[in-house]
């Protein structure tokens, strides 16, 4: 029996499903960041900055 199919088969799964999640995340990262320089721009400050 030979199983390099269905090995293949779920590692490239894998492999896709975590460089999705990767996009994902640098992708939301960006938009966060983005965010955060509209707020401190419109003056709102963090509540972890010093006063």
């Amino acid at each position: 029996m030979n199983h390099d199919a269905y090995v293949f088969a779920a590692y490239a799964i894998s492999a896709l499903v975590i460089a999705l999640t990767v996009g994902w995340v640098v992708f939301d990262y960006r938009g966060r960041k983005a965010d955060l320089a509209t707020l401190e721009a419109a003056g709102v400050r963090r509540r972890s900055e010093e006063a």
